[in-house]
């Protein structure tokens, strides 16, 4: 479950500074052009970003992956893993040393915060080119008449979260925690908007992306998205980015200046868009 890890995101600030250089073995752009691939790693049961939709694999971070594959001329062998404890664990497992389990290192990791903090903190790594920013809302079934009220005002109905995620850390202890007898759990974010959709919960609580994705393919006219901000929710938002090797530099820059284009010409919507997605430029980048 990736929203759980979002609260590192909500503290996105700028990356300064440089890690020092790791001894680790690496694949800088040289080599991935040498040996033809570009291994990249997506959170599995990531709905809209990555999922596997009856053996093949979908979502923008997929498409994404794809295409940076595509423009350096390589071929893309995308795969999935499933989240670790906390992002330390995920990119150390996925990124730099591989998994206990046999689990081969990738050239990029997608779907990174972009943060200093875990940048600093895991200074076997680069964190590059910011591709979206994030943020959290809320949809309502036609049980709950206003879906702008204070969310103390749900209090009472089915109010549906992603275990563990901040929306459910949220939900539990906001508010002198009134509402947290009313919370309902779902294995991913995407789930609780179908939950509302399905009259299994009257409000939804996720990730921007996770609601419009899921609006998207529901066409449900019984949920509608709240306009409004969350009131004292954790984070803002934050930006997603990428993650490579400390020593695969070259392939990072290169990484960047792919992801700078694609913003430019349209490419990085249009993949967004096949999701009902509305990109959102990140503002580090």
């Amino acid at each position: 479950m990736i929203a759980r890890r979002s609260l590192l995101g909500g503290l996105a600030s700028i990356v300064a500074g440089l890690a020092l250089p790791s001894p680790l073995g690496a694949t800088p752009l040289a080599k991935v052009k040498e040996l033809g691939v570009l291994r990249a790693a997506v959170y599995k049961d990531n709905r809209p970003w990555s999922w596997n939709d009856g053996g093949t694999l979908r979502g923008i971070d997929v498409d994404l992956a794809r295409a940076l594959a595509a423009a350096l001329g390589v071929r893309a062998d995308v795969v999935e893993f499933l989240a670790g404890e906390d992002l330390g664990d995920d990119l150390r497992n996925v990124v730099w040393r591989g998994g206990l389990l046999g689990f081969q290192p990738c050239d990029v990791m997608m779907h990174v915060p972009f943060d200093r903090k875990l940048q600093l903190d895991n200074d076997q790594v680069a964190i590059v080119a910011p591709y979206y920013r994030e943020g959290f809302g809320a949809v309502c079934g036609n049980e709950q008449s206003d879906c702008e009220v204070p969310p103390p005002q749900f209090k009472g109905r089915r109010i549906a979260a992603e275990l563990a995620s901040i929306p459910d850390l949220y939900l539990l202890g906001g508010f002198g925690g009134v509402l947290r007898s009313d919370v309902i759990h779902f294995p991913t974010g995407y789930e609780t908007i179908a939950a509302v959709g399905a009259n299994k919960a009257d409000v939804a609580v996720a990730t921007q992306a996770q609601i419009e994705a899921a609006l998207f393919d529901l066409k449900n006219p019984g949920i509608k998205r709240r306009k409004g901000p969350l009131q004292a929710i954790m984070s803002p938002g934050w930006d997603i980015a990428l993650a490579v090797k400390e020593n695969s530099r070259t392939l990072g820059d290169a990484i960047e200046t792919l992801i700078a284009a694609m913003a430019a010409d349209g490419r990085m919507a249009a993949i967004f868009g096949q999701y009902g997605v509305t990109w959102k430029p990140a503002l580090a980048g």
